[in-house]
Formats: C-alpha cells, sequence, structure tokens
C-alpha cells in the first residue's frame, strides 16, 4: 500500500511540474546602483551660504544606495495569446510596481496594474536624453510630469498593434480607461475610499517613421457630484505632444504639455509656492533636448525646460492681476556603459523654484555607478 501511495504521490508531483512548465516561466532580475549627489541653492529664501543659525538646508553631499528586484513570467495559451507579468520590489522589498498583460494577437495588449505609469509614461517628457529626464533633479516635478497620472493604478490599459502607414510610417494607439482615477491601487476584489472622482479616460497616437518620432496624447479626470464643491467644478484635463528626430549619432526633440486642474478659484500669487493639481490656473511645460552618441557605449545629453504657471485672473477689470512665473530648469547628462555596468551623471539646475518669482534656485550633481544581473 506505501508503495502504490509513493508512485501515486510521484505521478502527480510529475503531472503538477508538467502543468506549470505548460502554464508559463518565471525569471527573477534585478540592479544594485550607488550614487553621489550634491546639492546647492537659495530656494529656501537665504541668499547667503548660512543662515543665522548656521545652516542651509540646499546645501548638502551624500552617499546612496538603490536595490531592485522582478519577478517576472510569461506563457502562452492554447489560442495563442500570450501572456506577462511582473512585481517589482525597491529597497526594504517594498512594493514599487506590478502588472500582468495579455496580447490578443492581432488585437493589441490589454494591462492591468498598479505604479506603472500607464500609457502616460509613454508621451510625458518624451525628448532625447542620456540618463533621466530633465526634472529628475529638479527643485520640483515638471508639470508635464503629472499628464495622466492619475491613470496610474485601478485601470485598463490597451495598447493596439503597430499598423504600417504610407510612407514608411507606422501608428500606435494607446487607450486608458479607469473607473475611479483616484490613482489609488486596489487589491483583489477592493475599491477606492477617495469619493472626489469618478470615472477617468486617456487616448495617445504614436506615429514613428523614417527616423521621426510624433506622440499625442491627452486625459481627462471627472469629478464626482462630492467633489464639485465651489472651488471644485470642472473636470481635469491635460494633454501632451512631442517631436524627436534622430540622424545617424544625433537626436533632437521638442515637448509641449497642457495641465488644467479645474479649479475656479482664487489664484495663487507669484510670490507663492504651487502644486500642480492643487492650484487655480494652467501649467503648461515645453520641454526642448539633444542626445549624442559617441559611441556604442557613450552618449550625451543636454536638455532645457520651462514650465509656466498661467493664473488665469478673473475676467473683470478691477480684479488684481497675477503675473505669469515660468520655474526654468537645465539639465546636462552623460552615460557609459560596460556591459552590466553603467556609469551616469547629470548637473541639473532649477531657477524660480515651486513657480515663484522668489523660489530662488537650485542645482543638483549626480554621478551614479549601476549593476545589472
Amino acid at each position: 500500500m506505501d508503495k502504490l501511495k509513493k508512485i501515486g504521490l510521484s505521478a502527480l508531483a510529475g503531472s503538477l511540474v508538467a502543468v506549470s512548465a505548460n502554464a508559463g516561466e518565471m525569471s527573477v532580475s534585478g540592479s544594485f546602483g550607488i550614487t553621489y549627489s550634491t546639492q546647492s541653492g537659495d530656494t529656501d529664501g537665504i541668499a547667503d551660504a548660512y543662515d543665522v543659525s548656521g545652516a542651509n538646508p540646499n546645501q548638502g553631499q551624500g552617499i546612496g544606495s538603490d536595490k531592485d528586484f522582478t519577478v517576472s513570467g510569461s506563457g502562452e495559451l492554447d489560442n495563442g495569446w500570450a501572456f506577462s507579468g511582473y512585481t517589482l520590489l525597491k529597497d526594504a522589498m517594498t512594493l514599487s510596481s506590478s502588472a500582468i498583460s495579455l496580447t490578443m494577437g492581432s488585437m493589441g495588449t490589454v494591462m492591468v496594474g498598479a505604479g506603472t505609469g500607464g500609457n502616460s509614461t509613454k508621451y510625458d517628457v518624451q525628448t532625447p536624453k542620456a540618463y533621466e529626464e530633465v526634472d529628475d533633479g529638479g527643485a520640483l516635478s515638471l508639470s508635464a510630469n503629472y499628464v495622466g497620472s492619475w491613470m496610474d493604478g485601478n485601470a485598463l490599459v490597451y495598447t493596439s498593434p503597430t499598423v504600417d502607414l504610407m510612407g514608411g510610417m507606422s501608428a500606435t494607439v494607446h487607450v486608458e480607461y479607469a473607473a475611479e482615477a483616484s490613482d489609488a491601487s486596489t487589491n483583489d476584489g477592493g475599491s477606492s475610499s477617495d469619493s472626489t472622482y469618478d470615472g477617468g479616460q486617456s487616448l495617445g497616437v504614436t506615429l514613428a517613421g523614417n527616423g521621426l518620432t510624433i506622440g499625442v496624447y491627452g486625459a481627462e479626470r471627472e469629478r464626482s457630484a462630492f467633489g464639485q464643491t465651489a472651488d471644485y467644478v470642472n473636470d481635469v484635463f491635460a494633454g501632451v505632444y512631442y517631436i524627436n528626430y534622430s540622424m545617424g549619432p544625433v537626436s533632437v526633440g521638442y515637448s509641449n504639455s497642457y495641465y488644467d486642474s479645474g479649479l475656479d478659484g482664487t489664484a495663487d500669487a507669484a510670490t507663492v509656492a504651487k502644486n500642480v493639481g492643487a492650484a487655480e490656473g494652467i501649467f503648461e511645460t515645453e520641454t526642448y533636448s539633444v542626445a549624442f552618441n559617441v559611441n556604442d557605449n557613450l552618449s550625451l545629453s543636454y536638455a532645457k525646460a520651462e514650465d509656466t504657471y498661467d493664473a488665469q485672473a478673473a475676467g473683470s477689470e478691477s480684479a488684481t492681476v497675477i503675473n505669469d512665473v515660468t520655474m526654468d530648469m537645465k539639465s546636462i547628462q552623460a552615460a557609459y556603459s560596460m556591459g552590466a555596468m553603467s556609469i551616469k551623471a547629470y548637473r541639473t539646475e532649477t531657477d524660480n523654484a515651486e513657480y515663484q518669482t522668489n523660489g530662488g534656485s537650485l542645482t543638483v550633481t549626480e554621478v551614479a555607478l549601476g549593476i545589472a544581473f
């Protein structure tokens, strides 16, 4: 009897292994990073190097580390459709993002996830770079990075197949829908408790070919009846487009974004710090960049961004006029790769930090060593 049990258990174990192998494959990858960063400036309103207490929050340096750990899997269904999924863990094994995708042959791909950035990451600040986006070392994220950011979790994300067009060009369509565009990620069977917003949707189109890439993306976030208080009367709308062109080792690009929070209240003065999504008015970002691949291992880039806050002051002649404020960023970057190891660096300068005429400036320099496995 014991022999029969052993035979049965062995057969069961073998069948489970066979099912698992047919269902898909799992893999593990990761990376380590070490950074040395310095910063200097006067965004705290202190023009000198030190205040009366002998300290300046803008003066500092440090050595940091980053650890990424990714578990991913993929497989194929009987009808030929492919599926894949991943979970990315950051320092202290905290969840950074996760997603599962289903590619339905010639019908495109559907993705559901959390912290993925959704389709907006394919359009916001998409100009050539050697290392990071221009605002990575900035005093504040550009408003362009908030375009469609509420589709980051709790949404269905669709990518169409790439269709060939005339003249060597191709087109890809991206669509998103969130039942509640609160940017809240929900677990299995859960729901978001944010009652400020209802649904959200976005649409993007990318054209590519002959060294040219053009992307256009728009996203809307609907306010619920609860969210439409005296200061919350309109839906949120944001959009962005970019044009990049590559010729040999040189790439140039331009991006323009628009963000209207839908708030209808008293606009913030030019000397007041502003947060995208919480300030009345409109934010518009223009970004220019050029990148040069010196060889297969070394690349250089320069980028400049101008992010303007337009107060959209009241229309009456007696209304107080509030001047526009432009937060400027400039970043020079370099990257060198040696197989699994890379060395990257940037120096980023910000003026009129936090959209204030008296916001001061900040300069951040970073050198990073990365190893992937």
